[in-house]
């Protein structure tokens, strides 16, 4: 299939609203094409009855649009439609595998400004699709080779609301905190980033027993992810400043991540939250094979924190699909990514930024220790990673002198056991530049060469 017929990216489908592949005319048919798949990876529906499929969304503007068009392919093969609402697309993930449907369809854009959206695939068992099944919807699309098939009368789907969805969601992340066990006694501040998480995470945390203090609760459909959430940690950790809190915690538009603030007001990422994870699990005996999952963009320093605690990090590429494909050949239960996509794989089947912040608060109180204190338990290596807004993807190869400037960079770093990662995003118009190493001089430098090289060439 050629590069104008792939509709997937890293992670489902992503655009800008309203410009293909994420119009109204294209979901719909990506509709159609899901609900054929689906209807035949399973020819008898999990529930007995029609085959039925969830559909959930973020707080976007463009999720009306686009949930009613994907839901109107959806029911034109026959298939059901159950409308759960604005719920993070953890809790899809969850309420697919609860209400026993064949797919589950989370509409948003995760952590890009409001005027991108896109969709994000679950199977029956709430993992997401592997490439195989991805590349067969994309030929279906593209093919037309479903145009034919039109159910007619009572054979169409019909589409019904669910309104417990959010109850559910809410018991399913209290499951994942020690039964007896609450959260009384502590203030947490909490960044919704006005996405999908405005309503679970304040109310989870407040049935658990804790003081709240709720921002970016307020979504109107454009000011999801904008200077707020984890995209914006600073104001988290002004926040928690303010309010003198024990901890703050800030997720993206669909809450899969989540980033944590200490109580002095310092950012603890993803590899902060793996560290203090693993070597809790480690010391208990419940790290599986006493390993960790993490990707190319994990900090050295926490390889070497795992090592020395008698376990052991195997990298992925860039992607919470790619470490939850890693997690489940290897049959481990914890890995993530710097960004806060954290999955425990006792709890969930993706990452869950509400269940990673229920983790650490567990630890916190079986310890008795602070965050700030918990943190401290790995030693981070100087890493720089730059972002650049790219008006075009050319092969790295093809842009002048880059190559040069990488490899020259690579064998400098490598003296002293630093390295170099240059990559495109999978989801947005972006290079992603990491240099770690232990002279954050010489990073800084190399840095500066290889993006204003980058910059003259392909950059905005």
């Amino acid at each position: 299939m050629t590069d104008a017929n792939r509709i997937f990216g890293t992670d489902g489908v992503r655009g800008r609203a309203n410009v293909e592949p994420v119009t109204a005319e294209t979901v719909l048919k990506l509709g159609r094409a899901a609900a054929h798949i689906f209807k035949n990876l399973n020819p008898e529906s999990r529930s007995r009855e029609k085959h039925r499929i969830v559909i959930g969304k973020d707080t976007r503007l463009s999720g009306y649009m686009i949930e009613n068009a994907l839901a109107s392919g959806i029911l034109s093969m026959g298939v059901d439609v159950l409308f759960i609402g604005p719920l993070p697309t953890p809790g899809i993930a969850r309420i697919t595998l609860a209400l026993r449907a064949d797919a589950g369809l989370a509409i948003t854009a995760s952590h890009n400004p409001y005027d991108d959206n896109g969709i994000k695939f679950f199977r029956h068992d709430g993992y997401k699709l592997d490439d195989t099944i991805e590349q067969q919807i994309e030929q279906l699309v593209f093919s037309g080779d479903i145009d034919s098939i039109r159910p007619t009368a009572d054979d169409i789907g019909k589409a019904v609301r669910i309104d417990d969805a959010l109850g559910r969601y809410v018991e399913f992340a209290k499951r994942s905190f020690p039964r007896g066990q609450t959260l009384e006694g502590l203030r947490i501040v909490v960044d919704c980033a006005h996405g999908a998480a405005y309503k679970s995470t304040p109310l989870t945390l407040r049935e658990l027993g804790a003081e709240v203090i709720a921002y970016g609760i307020q979504p109107d459909g454009k000011n999801i992810n904008s200077g707020c959430g984890s995209m914006h940690p600073q104001y988290l950790c002004h926040k928690v400043r303010k309010h003198a809190a024990h901890i703050g915690i800030a997720h993206d538009g669909d809450a899969d991540r989540v980033l944590l603030c200490d109580e002095k007001g310092e950012l603890v990422d993803g590899d902060d939250i793996l560290a203090i994870s693993a070597l809790d699990f480690l010391k208990k005996g419940e790290l599986k094979e006493n390993t960790l999952v993490g990707t190319v963009m994990t900090n050295s320093g926490l390889e070497a924190a795992i090592t020395t605690a008698d376990g052991r990090l195997i990298r992925t590429d860039v992607g919470d699909k790619n470490v939850i494909d890693a997690m489940l050949k290897g049959g481990l239960n914890l890995g993530g990514e710097p960004s806060g996509h954290i999955v425990f794989g006792d709890h969930a089947t993706a990452g869950d930024g509400l269940v990673a912040a229920l983790q650490i608060l567990r630890i916190m109180r079986d310890t008795g220790q602070p965050l700030s204190q918990l943190s401290q338990c790995w030693t981070r290596h100087p890493q720089i990673l730059t972002n650049i807004v790219v008006k075009e993807k050319k092969p790295f190869a093809d842009l002048n002198g880059v190559m040069e400037l990488v490899h020259e960079a690579e064998a400098d770093l490598k003296e002293t056991g630093g390295r170099l990662l240059l990559r495109y995003s999978g989801t947005e118009p972006k290079i992603r530049l990491l240099l770690e190493g232990e002279d954050n001089t010489m990073l800084e430098q190399w840095s500066k060469k290889i993006i204003s090289s980058i910059s003259a060439q392909i950059g905005e």
